[in-house]
Formats: C-alpha cells, structure tokens, sequence
C-alpha cells in the first residue's frame, strides 16, 4: 500500500534513516516540539502554526514514530538525544533552542539539558514525564508497580479501539483537513498503534538515566498540566483514579517549577494531559511567547 505523506515538511537524512521534519524560519530562537510517547511531530500543528509567526519553529518525527523510518523500541533517552542534536544540526536551525516536550517527550528534553546545557536557552514541558513521578502518587499508581514486562503491545478488543478511535478523533476536531483524517489514519495504522506502548516501555530505565544525568541547567522553564479528563482516559481507568494521579502530578510539578529558580507552573482546567497541544494551542503558544521574552530580558 502506498504511504501517504504529510502535505508539508522534508525527510532528513540521519546515519541510516529518513526523519520527517517541518521548520520555518522566522528567527531566534528556534522553538523545537518533541512529543510524547507514540505522539507525531504534526500533533503540533495548530501551535507551530502559531509560533511560527514570530520566531523558528520545529516539528518531527523521531524514528518509529509518524513518518519516520522505524527503529527497535524502546530507546534509551541518550539514544533519542543523540538524535534529536543531529536533526537540530543537520537542520540549520542556531542553538540554544527553546524545547518543547510533552510528557515521555518532556523527559527526553530534559535529558537533552542536562546533556547539552549550553544548547538550551529555555525548557517548555507539558504534562512532562519525571524520575520523582512515584514519589507523588499512591501505591496502586506507582509505574514501579505497572511496568510491562515486554514492549509488545497486548491485543486490544475492536470495541476498545473503536471508542478510542472515536474519542481521539473528536480532540483533533479543529485540525484542518485532510490532515486530521491522515493524523487519525497514521494512528491508527498497524504500524504505529503499539508505538506508545513500545516507547514507553522502559520509563523506569528512562527514570534512572535522568537520576544518573545531573542537575538541569538553570534556564526559563513553565510546565504547563492538564487538570481535566478525556475520553480516552475514561477508557483506561475510573474517574477516582484519575483525580488521584491529576492530584500528585500537580504537587510534583508545583514542587519542579518551586525547585527551579526560573519556574513556573500553569496548570489548564479544561485540558488533559494528552489534550494540551490540540485543544489549547493558544496556551502552549502563549507560554511559548513569554518564555522567548525571559530569554531576551537574559540575553539583553
């Protein structure tokens, strides 16, 4: 079956695989979107159009995810750094750079901080994934206490995956189309619905590798949380569980942003810890603006 690509953006040549990417080029610094586990580099969309009014800014396909060449799942996050630092270079775009993460992809961007903190000029992270996760949930909610014992995917029943299809298609309700039928399609596809799944399923090696990593770099930093719930949450666990996690996540990120000298901490009552990026792309790019602000205010 012939793929169908994106209406926009290019491949990237690294090492041995072919990464889709989209850049403007608009000026500095360049604004750079990584998603969460299973996400795609157009998830992005409705901010990067946003952002991409005002200053550079990058979305992509990390390999094994969108249309991007595959790789075996799951990477380390230095594996997924490594690469994220080629395609920035291989791209043209001046570090440092503001990065955006959400969730796995939040922990990813920080992992690149510490790496390469000179690279970094501020750090936006949504509903970001953190190695004190556990620290703040209930027992019953720890990962430590739900890990996979394997990347692969277990079956999932086709009344499931039609609810979950239907759900997921109603939070891209504002893309345009034909993007958000090829976004819905794409994720759906055989190919990339266990892409979550295989992501994520060395968090708590990803947790250790953070641990191990250093302090981040102290740089404008705003994370913004999801205080809401979507429908695909309700598919997954009950209504009580998910204000147990909403409410330790929001204590842990309260204690990130008080940590850091440069915090803060927003948090969205009508948006989901998957939804930010598609239902509040004004708050993301927002956050966004007023970071690039306190980059110029430090560079002045």
């Amino acid at each position: 079956m012939r793929t169908i690509h994106p209406p926009l953006g290019h491949f990237l040549k690294i090492e041995d695989r072919r990464l889709w990417l989209d850049r403007s080029d608009t000026g500095d610094p360049a604004v750079v979107f990584v998603p969460g586990a299973g996400g795609f580099g157009l998830d992005f969309l409705l901010v990067h159009q946003r952002v991409t009014e005002t200053t550079t800014s990058i979305i992509y396909d990390r390999a094994g995810t969108g249309w991007s060449d595959d790789v075996q799942l799951p990477r380390s996050a230095e594996e997924v750094t490594d690469e994220l630092r080629a395609v920035l270079q291989s791209s043209g775009a001046t570090a440092p750079y503001l990065l955006v993460g959400h969730s796995l992809g939040g922990l990813y961007v920080q992992r690149y901080a510490q790496r390469f903190p000179d690279e970094v000029a501020g750090l936006l992270l949504l509903e970001p994934a953190h190695e004190d996760w556990d620290l703040y949930m209930p027992e019953h909610l720890k990962m430590a206490k739900s890990q996979p014992t394997t990347s692969d995917m277990p079956e999932l029943p086709e009344t499931f995956l039609a609810q979950y299809r239907s759900a997921f298609a109603d939070m891209f309700a504002a893309f345009p189309q034909p993007i958000r039928d090829l976004l819905i399609h794409k994720h759906f596809s055989p190919e990339r619905l266990p892409t979550g799944f295989g992501e994520g399923a060395n968090v708590l090696a990803l947790f250790d590798e953070l641990r191990a990593g250093g302090s981040r770099p102290d740089v404008p930093l705003i994370i913004l949380s999801g205080t809401g719930i979507d429908a695909t949450q309700t598919l997954l666990a009950t209504e009580d569980q998910l204000r147990q996690q909403i409410e330790g996540s929001q204590k842990l990120y309260d204690a990130i942003t008080a940590a850091a000298p440069q915090g803060e901490h927003r948090a969205l009552n009508d948006a989901s810890h998957l939804t930010i990026p598609l239902t509040r792309p004004d708050a993301v790019a927002q956050a966004v603006h007023d970071l690039i602000e306190r980059i110029y205010r430090i560079q002045a």
